[in-house]
């Protein structure tokens, strides 16, 4: 699954999700003429938390933790 994110300023949507990242780019036309000439977008695909194994994860945390503390 795929989500749009669109910042506009300092509003920011998220619309969706789409099944593909083509149809959340099919889309982006829509969303983006009720937004400013300035605004700004991804698409995003989003993960199950079930799909990451969960040491994977705290290890992440330890590197982001040990590269704050030095």
């Amino acid at each position: 699954m795929y989500l749009l994110t669109i910042k506009d300023g300092l509003v920011t949507r998220h619309v969706g999700p789409y099944p593909s990242p083509k149809q959340a780019s099919d889309d982006l036309d829509r969303v983006l003429s009720s937004c400013s000439d300035r605004a700004r977008w991804q698409i995003h695909a989003l993960e199950c938390p079930g799909d990451v194994p969960f040491g994977q994860v705290k290890a992440d945390e330890q590197r982001s933790v040990a590269a704050l503390a030095s």
